[in-house]
Parts: C-alpha cells; structure tokens; sequence
C-alpha cells in the first residue's frame, strides 16, 4: 500500500511539475491567434499573430504576401543560325536553327504593366515573354536599358496589375532582415530570407565598354539570403514588402548560392527606371573628378585622421567640380546630407541626381571641413537632358562598311550585301565576324548595301540575327543584340 501511494504522489508532483516547466517555456513565447468569421461560407478565416517576443521582424508572411504576386518570371529566346557543316553544304543540305533559352526575374513597378528586371537577362533576346505568379503569360517590350547599372525596364500590355512598392535603400542597415523574392524556372514566386551582409559592395561584375559608354556604377546590398541564377531581377524587399534592391549577382565558384548574394539598391534603380520611362535613356550626372579611395598610407600622407572618404586625384577642364572651388587633393566626405565613405558611395549618391541638378559636396582640405554648392553636368559639360539618340550603325557595329564590288557579287551570286571593310572594337567583333564579311541578310531581311543595313538595324530592339558570306565562299551566322 506504501509503494502504491508514493507511487502516486511521485506522478502527481511530476506532472505538476511538467506543467509548471511547460508554463515557464511558453510564457514568452508568439501567442497565434485564430480569428473565424462570421459567416464561414462567404469568408476566408484570417491569422493573424500577436507577438510578445521583441524579435516579431522575424515574421515575414506579411511581406511576402504584398511581394510575391508582382515578382513575374522572365522568358527569353534568341535563334542561332545553324551551324556549319561544309560535306552537308556540299549536297545541299543546310543545318536547322538553334534555339537559345534564358530566363531570370522581373518585379511590377506599376500597374499598367512596366517591369524593372537586369539588363544581362534579356541582352541579345529576340522574343521576350512575362509570365505570371498566376501562370497569366505576355508578351513584353524593352522599353531602355542600361549597362552601367545591369538594369533594364519592359513593358506588357495590361493594367490593374500587382506592383511592390520602392522603399529606401539608404535605411537599410547591416543586420537587417531581408527577402528575396524570384521567380526563378517558372515555378511561381519563391522567398528566401536572410540578413543585409554590407553596402556599398563593388565586386567588379559590370564591365566597361567605352565604345558603347558604359562606366559602370556598382555599388551592391550584399546579403546572405539563398539566390541562384534563375533569381536575377528579382526583388529584395524589407520586412515592411518594400523593394529596397534587385537582386544581380551570386559570389560562387559553381553558379549556385554559396552564401552571399548582391543587389543594385533601389536608389539607382528609381533613377534608372523614371528616366527611361521620361527619355528613353539615362539622364547621367557628373561631378568632373578623378578619384580614388582614401587608403591608410594616403590618410597618413596628408594628415586626415579618419580612413574614409574620396580622394580627388584631378579635375576635369571647366567641369561641374573645377567651377565650384574644388581642388585636387580635397577628400570628398559627404553628398547632400550622406556621407560617402568611399568611391562607391559616392558614385551611388551621384547616380540618383539628374544634369543640372544642385547638390551640396562636404569636402575635407588642409584639416578643415567645408561645404561645396555644385551644378552636376552631363558627360558632354551641358545641363542638358539627352533623348535616347538615333542609333549610329557603323559606331555600334565597329566597323567600317562598303559596297560589294561586281566582281565579288558574280563569283558569290550574290544580289547585293554590305561588306565589313575595317573592323574596330564594336558588335561584329565581339561575335566574331571577321573584316570581309559580307552581310547578306538581317533576320531574314535581304541587304543590299550598308543604306540598307543601317535601315534595317535601326529599327530593330533585342537580338538580330545577320547572315553572309566570306570573300572564299564561305557562309556564316552572328547573333547579337542591339
């Protein structure tokens, strides 16, 4: 009777026990509270969280509910000519095209239908193709893009449509939770979260292209969320669902996630966005400086007690800097109310402001600080805003282009063609077109001198595929984009 009753008392203090432990465990636990309608039939129950953990940031459902529908998967394709066979050629057969396939992400920035995504997912594409978080599919148009920032805006014929909001890049700190939000293989929008790593990275992804002038402007929110190539345009959002970056880039040996990923912030990309929309190209500001980061020996060498800053090597003649009382050896510190830390700092700042635009530059010279009140200018040292120009043909190809001779035109039996006479650092060149080519074709469309090619090409957008022949008979296909 004994063992039986301490028996009991020994369950019954363990139970009070485990009660008592459970209490202690859950007290301070995220209470989840489900609310039921009224009247079930015509409503949809709502969760809804009340947290009394001080880390409920942490709670992301409701960011990803203002994000996912306006995150689209973007589809492109490009045809390759067929490749060369010399013993089919001999029987007269020819080889069947090539279809070339990319895809990346888009995020709606408007209603009726504009779409920010990077410009490396749809350079050179043909035919581009938008599909939906509800498997809707358009058809889109480029309406600009720009190089300098890997940033391209399209356009599909709708209206009505979901949009994420911007936010401000600027806001964001180091630390700060993050989603990044793809529609990556056509699977629907994905989230995968993590926290902002650094700003203001410059990993050299964007390369420079002085014949098209492209500077590029790198200046990227790096962080630690999961983001594979299918990713690319998407949106990082903050735990509020607001854009704060499009997601570029993946540091990784392999093309997988490896745990850092970059964004353009948003600041570039409103930029970018509002003044391709405006003028078809974008409004560029330059301060008219050569520069350099402030490094420890400079820092030392000239007596600033902070590593920090923008060191002015020189300036340009007569530029937007030189008029305003700055000097070679000043350290720029600060744009308007921001300060700049180093080259890419600065140039994120710079971006977001528009030829003729006032801003003030805090410049540190001889141990002072003071305040500089500049007029930013073009490239050209005007004011002016620029229209997205008509495209230069020969400029854009890099090359010089002739007439066929009639001796050519018989012993290829060919009607007419624009042939490559010098070829410079450009379009042909970098697909591997060779001087003597002669273009006989531009997707599909006969030419039959370089009045005809340059027609031809002006009016197109994307991808083109140009066919030709070499002087020794030989034919041949380039693909590019325009």
């Amino acid at each position: 009777m004994k063992k039986i009753l301490l028996l009991f008392l020994a369950g019954t203090l363990g139970g009070v026990a485990a009660i008592s432990a459970y209490k202690v465990a859950f007290e301070d636990q995220k209470t989840v509270i489900i609310e039921s309608p009224a009247n079930e039939s015509q409503a949809t129950p709502r969760y809804t969280s009340t947290a009394i953990l001080p880390n409920n940031s942490t709670d992301f459902t409701l960011a990803a509910e203002k994000t996912v529908n306006a995150v689209v998967h973007v589809k492109t394709q490009l045809t390759l000519a067929p490749m060369q066979n010399p013993w089919f050629e001999l029987f007269g057969y020819e080889g069947e095209s090539q279809v070339q396939q990319g895809s990346g992400s888009g995020v709606i920035i408007s209603p009726n239908g504009y779409i920010v995504t990077n410009n490396h997912v749809i350079d050179g594409a043909q035919e581009i193709s938008v599909s939906m978080n509800n498997n809707k599919t358009y058809t889109a148009k480029v309406i600009g893009t720009d190089p300098a920032t890997d940033i391209a805006l399209l356009k599909i014929e709708s209206t009505n449509l979901p949009t994420v909001s911007f936010g401000d890049s600027d806001a964001l700190k180091v630390g700060e939770w993050v989603l990044a939000v793809g529609n990556p293989f056509d699977l629907t929008s994905t989230v995968t979260a993590g926290i902002v790593s650094a700003k203001a990275r410059n990993i050299n992804l964007l390369q420079v292209d002085p014949n098209r002038e492209v500077f590029p402007i790198e200046s990227f929110i790096q962080t630690d969320a999961a983001v594979n190539p299918g990713n690319s345009g998407g949106a990082l959002v903050n735990a509020n669902g607001q854009l704060v970056g499009i997601n570029t880039a993946i540091a990784s040996r392999t093309g997988s996630y490896s745990g850092y990923s970059f964004a353009v912030p948003v600041t570039i990309v409103e930029k970018v966005t509002k003044d391709l929309m405006e003028y078809g190209t974008v409004q560029r500001a330059f301060i008219g400086v050569s520069i350099n980061d402030v490094t420890e020996d400079l820092a030392k060498q000239i007596g600033l007690a902070d590593v920090s800053g923008v060191y002015v090597n020189d300036l340009l003649e007569a530029g937007a800097a030189a008029d305003a009382g700055i000097e070679a050896g000043d350290v720029i510190t600060k744009v308007g109310t921001h300060a700049v830390k180093n080259v890419p700092e600065l140039q994120e700042q710079i971006s977001r402001y528009r030829p003729g635009d006032t801003v003030d530059i805090g410049i540190w010279r001889d141990g002072k600080n003071k305040d500089v009140n500049l007029i930013l200018r073009n490239k050209e040292g005007s004011l002016e805003m620029k229209t997205a120009e008509a495209k230069e043909i020969p400029v854009l190809l890099g090359a010089d282009l002739t007439t066929v001779s009639e001796e050519e035109l018989t012993a290829l039996k060919i009607p007419g063609g624009a042939k490559v006479a010098k070829l410079r650092s450009g379009k042909l060149s970098s697909t591997g077109v060779k001087t003597g080519f002669i273009i006989t074709k531009v997707d599909g469309t006969k030419v039959y001198n370089p009045d005809d090619l340059e027609r031809i090409l002006k009016s197109k957008s994307g991808g083109v595929l140009i066919e030709g022949i070499y002087p020794n008979g030989q034919k041949a296909y380039y693909g590019f984009g325009m």
